[in-house]
């Protein structure tokens, strides 16, 4: 592995923090201040984004993305990471990889107008029941013909509000496991406006102003069999092996925050004086910079390493969450002792520190809890063992 940037990661890494300090710090404190991101925000920045060649980034070449490698992609998600999170989801957007997934009629129909910046797509897993278990959810689907019948509920669904289209995992039916019985999912695309489908309004949530979640409800929703995502009852694989790596992007956006935080610590020990000197120079603070650089570099390095062994197709689940676990607690560390160092200015929203510490709570629990990547971890290692 060479750990230095190549020339085009560097110019990517330079371009993507220039656009995020231009185009989406000055709309921070707005956000902030009012839990909202204005639809005409998000088209201005996305028309930037597009013109500036950041958009859909994560995409390959030949349907119109950047094509990407992980490594490099991850680079950029580290530089958006420092902006507040509803502004860089939805304005400098990147398409669900498993819109890839699909037939060549639902890449015309949904794909290729998202990497144009026509439509958004959410993805709608989790339900009220149903989160960590996605295998105990009770939503479900069953056939009526050549058609589907959807019935139940999905809650905590980032950015419904806005999407044209759910791409949504429904119970198809139950199978034997060693583990016992178990339900075979199947995904399915659901336009907004379809009859049984609803889009009602989530949750209060105290990370990410700005960034909504919904529940989306499904009464006797019919759809077509076209309407399917990949193969009936193989809704698991089709996840598989396309949103492997969204752990790795949560990581990496995390990565960015920590570094903003980091920098206005330094900057802040380096000029405030207190009895007489810089409070850089009182152990009590410098050894925190030391500690927060420390395990940020950590982090740095195993996200890195995850994503290098993606595009060499020797990544184990185990380097992805070790990734995401050690990334998203490293956050939450740096982000308090950014706090501390500060002392009550801190907590004042003339900094993004306060922004950057509430934000980080979430990211111990999305796509997978912090609890959820030690099992995974700890399997692979037990495994190989018979345990």
């Amino acid at each position: 592995m060479h750990f230095g940037m190549t020339e085009e990661q560097a110019m990517i890494v330079e371009t993507t923090r220039a656009f995020v300090e231009n185009e989406l710090y000055p709309h921070e404190a707005e956000i902030e201040r009012t839990g909202h991101l204005d639809m005409d925000v998000i088209r201005d920045v996305q028309k930037k984004a597009i013109e500036t060649g950041l958009y859909a980034a994560n995409m390959p070449e030949e349907v119109g993305g950047a094509g990407l490698d992980t490594l490099t992609w991850l680079m950029y998600e580290k530089e958006l990471g420092r902006a507040n999170y509803a502004l860089h989801w939805t304005g400098v957007a990147r398409p669900s990889n498993i819109l890839l997934a699909g037939t060549d009629a639902q890449k015309e129909k949904y794909l290729y107008p998202c990497m144009k910046g026509e439509k958004w797509d959410c993805l709608a897993m989790t339900e009220p029941d149903a989160g960590s278990d996605l295998r105990g959810m009770k939503a479900t689907a069953r056939r009526d013909g050549d058609d589907w019948i959807l019935n139940g509920t999905k809650h905590f669904i980032s950015h419904a509000d806005i999407a044209d289209f759910a791409i949504c995992f429904m119970a198809t039916g139950v199978e034997d496991t060693p583990r016992g019985p178990k339900k075979k999912i199947t995904a399915f695309f659901v336009d907004k406006g379809t009859p049984g489908f609803a889009v009602r309004e989530g949750y209060g949530n105290v990370s990410h102003r700005g960034y909504t979640n919904a529940v989306l409800e499904f009464d006797d929703c019919r759809l077509p069999a076209e309407a399917v995502l990949g193969e009936v009852d193989q809704g698991f694989q089709v996840a598989n092996d396309w949103l492997g790596a969204t752990r790795l992007q949560v990581a990496a956006t995390c990565l960015g925050r920590a570094d903003r935080a980091l920098e206005h610590s330094v900057a802040y020990a380096a000029e405030r004086t207190q009895f007489g000197q810089k409070i850089g120079k009182f152990q009590g603070v410098s050894f925190k910079l030391a500690d927060m650089a420390l395990e940020l570099k950590a982090s740095n390095l195993l996200t890195w390493e995850a994503g290098w062994k993606f595009d060499q197709g020797t990544v184990t689940e185990a380097d992805m969450s070790m990734a995401k676990l050690k990334a998203t607690e490293m956050l939450a560390f740096v982000a308090d002792e950014a706090i501390q160092i500060h002392g009550g200015m801190g907590l004042m929203d003339e900094l993004p520190l306060e922004r950057i510490w509430r934000d980080a709570r979430v990211e111990r629990i999305w796509e997978g809890t912090s609890e959820i990547q030690r099992h995974i971890i700890s399997r692979e290692m037990l495994r190989p063992l018979g345990a």
